[in-house]
């Protein structure tokens, strides 16, 4: 049915796009291999269930409204109302990327990630089906949409969702509005797995909004105190049809509407949940934020004298919510509407109090992510008047340029080479090169070095950002700012380069007595020099941008004779802290150590019987057990070579009794058996 899906990576934000913009994936699917809406990235917070544009409009006197997401405990449904845009039978999800070292770079790209798709209402049946929309009447839209994401530590919590809204139909749409619907679910599926419980799972957000901003948000307010605390948001930035910008903070006349409702309860009478088009239209087109009832604020007369609405809606509960802007009074055919919103995470700012409160303090981050999303989409547009102003045309092209952000150095190319108990990190100078795209200028300034800290993968809550701690600084001598430590400690004497890779490393940073067989974080990161004239501090490039997975350990043995393969750690204790915080079987990992480059590993039990069998190399990645996949990156880790970890699950897929077991290991170059054994207690 033409539906395919992609993933959110360069920001921390891990959001499921699909081709007919439809965000999340409901839980379902290949989930939780593949991710609704995670932040931070290698968390277990999960924040979205399901969101999508709406669109509505008048036609021919008939309120009608098209949208890509709606209450339903399935999550998309085809052919289902509610789920009207389709897209063309295997249309893929373009992808584009503004790093030169992307293996999808191209200069036209916007973010460090940009995702590209078309879909459209305008068709009754499913492309390439005999599949009818249920009480679907076509507006005539067709839909471009690209959402871009960045890398950097001031930006990596948005996702930008930039739309394209065109009017192919024959038919004149009057009194036009676009809204972004969510039914955000923020939840720690480490601690609570996502759906456990039944409706319990989904009963825990409070919900608001903030009408300076035009921002609607969520939060588990009563779901896994101390684990998830975190914000879901999403916001309206801008739009700009037929030569004319649209914002209520420019126009009075063009409002942003929020309304939330309890998920799937069609009975309440405010907080309904619109089961029709006329009912969906009304809830676009009438805000819950400008009734009397909604805040003290807005109740100047004193009027209501019960519960405002914002204050209900701040409780527990399980609710969509919507955030709609118009009206665009015309869109005749052939013209189109560009319209951007945002989908913002956010860590509750701790001030000791619990979620519930939802106050000022705890939205701090959320405010400020909100802003710089904001800010990326006015590019030159710095007074946000959708007017390009002589001083704000920058790059001088007499265009206004949208999604500009002051840049720091492009993150180092790394190279990350795992020894026993030693890491070595190698890097090039393509940062020194980097313009920033405010000032125009070559600003870089020196490089910060970082490594986690030991045992942080086996916390209830990983947070990988927050485990990395500086372990080095070096900046340039001469520009009187930051250390002047220059950059002989770290600068090779010769460019060294390394098999199957062109790239010329220039610096080298040498972390001993690790850990072998513990997870390590490894990041290599540039500054620049900020900029006063613009009021801006030094600019950091993201360390996870470029950081590596780094597990230290033996390398591939030459001299199995004298050193022989051995399993650690023996004897293997079940449940240590060394497995994780995880109560799946598939999540242990033995070691076995000092192997051969090429090499057969052979398990048996004590009658002589063979629990499991392996093919090792030594460019093992660790994609064949759990362990890694839950707590690491199997795409990306490092290893030393020498080392194959095994998750004490049998070749019939059974989990391992306790006792003594012996192992082999065949040396697929030269032929030759070591033997071994180890013991597992639980």
């Amino acid at each position: 049915m033409g539906q395919s899906e992609r993933t959110t990576d360069a920001s921390e934000v891990a959001l499921t796009i699909s081709n007919i913009g439809l965000f999340g994936n409901a839980f379902k699917g290949n989930y939780p291999d593949v991710p609704s809406c995670k932040y931070p990235s290698s968390s277990g917070v999960e924040h979205l269930f399901e969101a999508g544009l709406w669109i509505g409009a008048t036609l021919r006197g008939s309120a009608n409204v098209s949208s890509t997401a709606f209450d339903n405990s399935r999550g998309f449904s085809p052919s289902t109302q509610g789920y009207e845009f389709t897209s063309q039978p295997n249309a893929a999800i373009k992808e584009r990327s503004s790093l030169f070292n992307s293996r999808v770079y191209n200069p036209a790209a916007v973010s460090h990630q940009d995702f590209i798709m078309d879909f459209s209402e305008n068709n009754i049946k499913i492309p390439g089906t005999e599949l009818i929309i249920d009480n679907h009447t076509r507006l005539g839209l067709d839909v471009h949409l690209e959402t871009y994401n960045w890398n950097y530590a001031f930006s990596n919590f948005f996702i930008i969702l930039n739309y394209k809204i065109t009017n192919v139909g024959e038919d004149i749409l009057d009194s036009v509005h676009v809204g972004m619907f969510a039914n955000a679910v923020v939840r720690n599926v480490n601690v609570a797995p996502a759906g456990s419980g039944g409706t319990e799972f989904y009963n825990r957000g409070g919900n608001g909004y903030n009408d300076s901003l035009n921002l609607a948000y969520c939060y588990d307010n009563t779901g896994d105190p101390g684990f998830t605390e975190s914000y879901f948001s999403h916001k309206f930035l801008g739009a700009e049809s037929e030569g004319t910008y649209y914002h209520p903070v420019i126009n009075p006349n063009f409002k942003a509407h929020y309304n939330a409702w309890t998920w799937g309860n069609t009975s309440l009478p405010l907080l309904f949940s619109p089961g029709d088009d006329a009912k969906k239209y009304r809830k676009m087109t009438a805000g819950l934020n400008w009734r009397e009832d909604w805040s003290e604020k807005n109740d100047s007369n004193n009027q209501h004298s019960g519960t405002y609405i914002h204050e209900i809606l701040n409780a527990p509960g399980n609710r969509s919510d919507l955030l709609s802007v118009g009206p665009f009074a015309t869109l005749n055919p052939g013209e189109s509407i560009d319209i951007a919103f945002a989908i913002i995470c956010a860590k509750k700012n701790e001030d000791g109090n619990p979620n519930g409160d939802n106050n000022a303090v705890q939205q701090q981050n959320l405010i400020a992510n909100a802003q710089w999303a904001q800010t990326a989409y006015l590019g030159e547009d710095i007074n946000g008047n959708g007017i390009l102003e002589p001083a704000e045309d920058r790059n001088q092209n007499g265009n206004l340029d949208r999604y500009i952000l002051p840049s720091p150095p492009d993150a180092p190319t790394t190279k990350v080479v795992a020894k026993d108990g030693e890491l070595n990190l190698y890097w090039t100078a393509n940062a020194e090169n980097s313009i920033d795209p405010i000032s125009l200028k070559k600003d870089f300034a020196g490089y910060r070095i970082y490594l986690s800290r030991l045992g942080f993968d086996v916390a209830e809550k990983i947070e990988a950002a927050e485990s990395l701690t500086e372990v080095g600084v070096y900046d340039l001598i001469g520009d009187s700012l930051f250390f002047e430590t220059g950059f002989n400690d770290i600068k090779l004497a010769e460019p060294i380069t390394f098999e199957g890779d062109n790239n010329l490393y220039l610096y080298k940073y040498t972390v001993k007595n690790l850990q072998n067989g513990w997870q390590y974080i490894s990041a290599v990161t540039a500054f620049d020099t900020g900029d006063e004239n613009n009021k801006l501090e030094s600019l950091e490039s993201s360390p996870l941008s470029n950081s590596s997975r780094v597990f230290m350990g033996t390398p591939p043995n030459e001299n199995s004779k004298e050193d022989g393969p051995y399993a650690y750690p023996n004897p293997y204790y079940l449940e240590a802290a060394w497995e994780g915080f995880s109560t799946r079987q598939t999540t242990k990992k033995l070691i076995f150590a000092n192997l051969p480059e090429k090499c057969v590993i052979s398990i048996f039990n004590m009658a002589g019987d063979v629990v499991d069998q392996f093919d090792h190399d030594s460019d093992y990645s660790g994609n064949d057990i759990g362990w890694f996949s839950e707590f690491s990156d199997d795409e990306s880790t490092v290893f030393s070579g020498g080392e194959h970890a095994w998750d004490l699950i049998s070749a019939e897929g059974q989990a391992v009794a306790r006792g003594l077991y012996l192992f082999s290991v065949k040396d697929l170059n030269t032929n030759k058996v070591y033997k071994g054994k180890f013991t597992l207690i639980k």
